[in-house]
């Protein structure tokens, strides 16, 4: 779930490089990438919580690793983390520098260490060691934002939240399914047109597709399962 330059692909041109050949349906689209993207790693957070991490505090703390940082370096550095400590209680009575130590290999593992354990130690004295499956007590944690909160809500709490990184901002907006010049601005657009069961899933779907078959540079798009119902918008070359 790394963030960086790739918000920026989609523009206000929105330019159409060809009209699709069969009309879009949201339901369609996500049940063929689901078969597509069988082959390939689950997104971070999705896959800790099958392996057994599936408490808010746990799916938290995974997403702040997962903040510009690849998914192939955040899933074992929150298994090194939560071999150390899975709970607030526990990972309060750590340092700093120890927690660090285990995420060492994340970016801004040292701003993320400090703010871990400020997390740990307030939840820990203020919610009797249980973060709460609440948006507002998510937000009013020290450096969490929208997205983190919605994944937490939607993988953790079972709520319907709609959280958009890079690849469900590019993709949604590829498709022409909404157009939006930001990940903030895909959010509130899906949130008014997207089925709500669709709100986890979205997430779930598009970080392993956007990752692998519709990328940033040179998407696949000659072998892609949803070609015949995309608008290409934005694309100029691909694959």
């Amino acid at each position: 779930m790394a963030c960086g330059a790739e918000v920026s692909t989609v523009t206000s041109r929105h330019r159409l490089a060809s009209p699709p050949q069969q009309a879009f349906s949201i339901a369609k689209v996500l049940a063929r990438i689901l078969t597509a993207v069988k082959p390939f790693a689950p997104a971070a957070l999705f896959q800790l919580a099958q392996e057994g991490y599936t408490s808010p505090f746990e799916q938290l703390i995974a997403c702040i690793l997962s903040i510009r940082t690849r998914d192939e370096t955040t899933v074992p550095a929150a298994r090194r983390l939560f071999a150390l400590a899975r709970n607030p209680k526990q990972l309060s009575r750590l340092t700093a520098e120890e927690i660090d130590e285990r995420i060492r290999d994340c970016t801004f593992h040292h701003g993320k260490a400090r703010q871990i354990l400020a997390i740990a130690k307030r939840v820990a004295t203020d919610f009797a060691g249980t973060l709460p499956c609440d948006r507002d007590v998510l937000l009013s944690l020290h450096g969490v934002g929208v997205k983190c909160a919605n994944l937490v809500l939607g993988i953790a709490c079972d709520q319907p939240a709609v959280a958009v990184d890079i690849h469900v901002h590019r993709v949604t907006n590829r498709w022409g399914y909404v157009a939006a010049n930001t990940p903030e601005q895909t959010m509130a657009a899906l949130q008014l047109k997207l089925p709500k069961r669709y709100w986890v899933e979205i997430n779930r779907l598009l970080v392993p597709f956007g990752k692998h078959i519709c990328t940033w540079r040179l998407p696949r798009c000659s072998t892609c399962p949803v070609r015949q119902m995309c608008r290409q918008v934005g694309v100029t070359s691909h694959r």
